[in-house]
């Protein structure tokens, strides 16, 4: 990352050079790109780094590091998008193709809440109509909006066959908890009842997010069962999901690998407004639930270079010693943030295709399961 004040959120020449370099380089044997930045493979906790990832971490050593909150959180915002728009949406990058596009206001407890729906493809002689996942960005409930998560929104939208809404919550340290809750949970509540006006199936709802997103969605998805207005299942993508214990993968990955100690940290104080005793509420840290038994059917990614790997499979683990359904895939060599590196990581776009149909399997069954009563769960 540079450490100059940024002004804009369209990336620099520089950074639309880097971008296209990037996406050239996808194209090449991992072997050879390791041979340019002089690196052997990496190996940790017996996986092996994604050679391309590991040619991407290479090249951000080379560059001034910062916080990802940092140093202004509106220089932290624009430089984010910045990034993203350079290897994801810009310099001549095509997006994912889905049926149509289109941006919402949707009624928050609060006030009005920006959205944007992204409908599937049509299918070809199927007359079924599509479900609808309501999805929650991450960036540590500080940065990020619905254009940093555009791309992967249209992939979920493309290869999972569904609809998808994606909220932009209101971000600490300006709203700090419980606002993006409050503002996730009302979002559910409105597909609830406009899926509907959508061309979504209103019967099948589902929440998913990644990172600080996947945090949200979790949350939400047991307090709809409490409210008796389910939602069908969740994906969760690196979710952080328990604020009060360090993990034995952050030591591992907290340093190198994207998303950092400092980060976490930091990305934290300014979500609970320096209150830590909040890190023991359920609703920041859902693995601390006691109404875990509640949550909807599950599908749980991590990374295997994630400091959240750990924290993310406990809490799936959490999830069926509970009696809930959750299963959990981890993509072996790749880190927090590869939902991004989907045009630059072969590895990652293999990923999302695959987490988007498995997600939509899940789904199915739970459609055809149907959701269990609030009182049969407890």
């Amino acid at each position: 990352m540079s450490d100059a004040i940024v002004t804009t959120d369209a990336p620099s020449g520089r950074e639309q050079l880097e971008g296209r370099l990037a996406r050239f380089c996808a194209a090449l044997p991992g072997s050879w790109l390791l041979r340019l930045v002089r690196e052997r493979p990496r190996m940790i906790d017996g996986l092996t780094l994604d050679a391309h990832v590991q040619f991407i971490l290479a090249a951000r050593r080379r560059k001034p590091q910062q916080l990802m909150c940092g140093p202004t959180l509106a220089d932290a915002r624009l430089r984010y998008r910045r990034e993203v728009a350079a290897v994801t949406g810009g310099s001549g990058a095509q997006p994912t193709r889905v049926g149509a596009v289109r941006d919402l206001t949707l009624d928050g407890d609060t006030g009005p809440l920006q959205a944007r729906h992204y409908a599937p493809l049509p299918q070809t002689g199927n007359g079924t109509v599509q479900p609808l996942l309501v999805f929650f960005h991450g960036g540590g409930f500080v940065i990020g909006d619905l254009d940093t998560h555009d791309e992967p929104c249209r992939m979920l939208a493309h290869h999972g066959g569904m609809h998808v809404l994606s909220v932009a919550y209101r971000l600490a340290p300006e709203h700090p908890f419980p606002a993006p809750v409050q503002d996730a949970l009302a979002a559910v509540h409105w597909a609830q009842a406009h899926a509907a006006s959508l061309g979504a199936d209103p019967g099948c709802i589902c929440v998913g997010g990644d990172s600080a997103g996947g945090n949200l969605a979790t949350v939400v998805a047991m307090q709809s069962a409490l409210e008796a207005r389910p939602v069908v299942a969740q994906l969760l993508i690196y979710p952080s999901t328990d604020a009060t214990m360090a993990h034995p993968s952050r030591a591992q990955f907290g340093n190198g690998f994207v998303l950092t100690d400092a980060d976490m940290d930091a990305f934290f104080e300014r979500y609970v407004s320096g209150d830590n005793s909040l890190r023991r509420d359920a609703r920041v840290s859902p693995a601390l639930s006691p109404d875990l038994v509640l949550s909807p059917p599950a599908l749980l990614i991590t990374a295997g270079f994630d400091p959240l790997r750990d924290e993310g499979e406990a809490y799936a683990a959490a999830l069926s010693v509970s009696g809930a359904i959750a299963r959990t895939r981890r993509v072996p060599g790749l880190v927090h943030g590869f939902l991004h590196m989907t045009n630059v990581v072969p590895a990652a776009r293999d990923a999302v295709i695959d987490m988007a149909r498995l997600f939509r399997g899940l789904l199915d069954e739970s459609s055809r399961r149907g959701v269990p009563e609030l009182s049969a769960r407890i």
